[in-house]
C-alpha cells in the first residue's frame, strides 16, 4: 500500500515533514519556488537513487477572459510514498486532484505507481480538454470575421497564437517525460519497482493521449492560420471594392471636367461659341458619357452587385464510384 500525501502551497516546515530524506537540494528548491511561469520550469520527469522526481503544468483556459494560465504540480515518489505539491497560480485556482483521489480510492492495490500513473492521466486528460477549448475559440474567431473591428480581430489572433506557442511549449517536454517512463528509463536504484511493467504500459495510454494533444495542437495552429489569411484576403477584397468605387467616381467626373473645360477656354473663335443653344449642347453631353460610363460599369459589375458581362460555367460534380481504378486507365 502506498500512502498519498497531497500539499497546497506548504511552508519549508511542512514540506520538510513530508518528504523521505535525502531529497537533493535541487528538486527541494523547485518545490519550494512560488508559481510564476514564463519559460520556466520545464515540466520534467527523472530517477534518483531512491525516488522519482517530476514536475507538471497544467494549462488552463478562461474562456470569459480570453487567457490561459498554467498550474504547478510536483512530485515526489519513493516505493512507500507519494508527495505531491499543488501550488496556487496567479490569478488562478490550484490543480484539483479530487477525481485522482476518487480514481485511486476505488482501486484494489494502492500502489505508488499507480497513483501517479493516475496523477499524470487526469493531466493529459486537461490537455485534450484544453485542445477542445482552444478549437472553440477558434471557431468563434472564425465566425467574428466577418462582424469584428479588424483590430479587435488582429488581438485576437495575436492572443490565441501566443497561447497556442505557449501551450506548445508545455505539452512537449510532458510528452519527452513521459516517453521516458514508456522506455523504461526511470531507474530508482535496487529493491522492488517503483513502476512496475504494468504500469508503464499504462504511461503507455498517457502518452497516447499526449500524441493526440500534440496532433490536435497542430490542427488548432493549421485552423487559426487559415482564419488569419481568410481575415487578410478579406481586407484586400475590401480594399479592392473601395478602388474600384473611386474608380468610378474619379472616372464619372473626368469626361464631364473634360467637357467643361473645352468650352471654357479663352478662344473667340470656337465653332460652338455662338451657337444659342450651346448650354444645353454641352450638358447633353455630359449626360450622355457619364449615362455610358455608369452602364459600362455596371457592366463590368463595379458598382451595382454581380457582373452582368460574364456568366460563370456551373461546376462539375466528380462521383466517387468513378474514382476506383481511375490511375490504371
Amino acid at each position: 500500500m502506498g500512502d498519498w500525501i497531497d500539499l497546497l502551497d506548504p511552508k519549508e516546515q511542512e514540506l520538510h515533514d513530508a518528504l523521505p530524506n535525502d531529497i537533493h537540494e535541487r528538486a527541494l528548491e523547485q518545490l519550494l519556488r512560488p508559481a510564476l511561469h514564463d519559460d520556466e520550469p520545464r515540466p520534467r520527469f527523472e530517477g534518483q537513487n531512491h525516488y522519482v522526481f517530476g514536475i507538471f503544468l497544467v494549462p488552463i483556459m478562461v474562456r470569459e477572459e480570453d487567457r490561459v494560465f498554467y498550474q504547478e504540480v510536483d512530485l515526489i515518489a519513493t516505493r512507500e510514498r507519494l508527495v505531491t505539491v499543488r501550488k496556487t497560480p496567479e490569478r488562478g485556482h490550484p490543480f484539483d486532484t479530487q477525481d485522482v483521489h476518487d480514481s485511486v480510492a476505488k482501486e484494489e492495490e494502492q500502489r505508488v505507481g499507480l497513483i501517479v500513473y493516475r496523477l499524470v492521466d487526469q493531466i493529459a486528460e486537461y490537455f485534450l480538454d484544453l485542445v477542445d477549448a482552444i478549437d472553440d475559440e477558434i471557431d468563434e474567431l472564425e465566425d467574428g470575421i466577418e462582424v469584428w473591428s479588424a483590430e479587435q480581430i488582429r488581438r485576437r489572433i495575436s492572443a490565441l497564437r501566443h497561447d497556442l506557442l505557449h501551450v506548445r511549449r508545455t505539452v512537449s517536454p510532458t510528452r519527452d517525460a513521459i516517453r521516458r517512463v514508456v522506455d523504461r528509463r526511470i531507474d530508482v536504484g535496487e529493491g522492488p519497482e517503483l513502476l512496475p511493467r504494468d504500469v508503464e504500459l499504462d504511461f503507455a495510454d498517457v502518452y497516447d493521449k499526449l500524441l493526440r494533444a500534440m496532433d490536435g495542437l497542430d490542427l488548432s495552429r493549421d485552423l487559426l492560420s487559415s482564419a488569419r489569411d481568410y481575415h487578410q484576403a478579406k481586407i484586400a477584397n475590401e480594399q479592392n471594392e473601395v478602388m474600384k468605387r473611386l474608380t468610378v467616381i474619379a472616372s464619372v467626373l473626368l469626361v464631364p471636367t473634360f467637357i467643361v473645360g473645352l468650352y471654357g477656354q479663352n478662344f473667340r473663335h470656337i465653332p460652338e461659341l455662338a451657337w444659342g443653344f450651346g448650354y444645353w449642347w454641352s450638358w447633353s453631353w455630359i449626360l450622355v458619357t457619364t449615362a455610358l460610363q455608369l452602364a459600362f460599369y455596371r457592366w463590368l459589375g463595379w458598382i451595382g452587385g454581380e457582373p452582368v458581362s460574364r456568366r460563370l460555367p456551373p461546376l462539375r460534380r466528380l462521383d466517387p464510384r468513378t474514382l476506383a481504378g481511375r490511375r490504371r486507365r
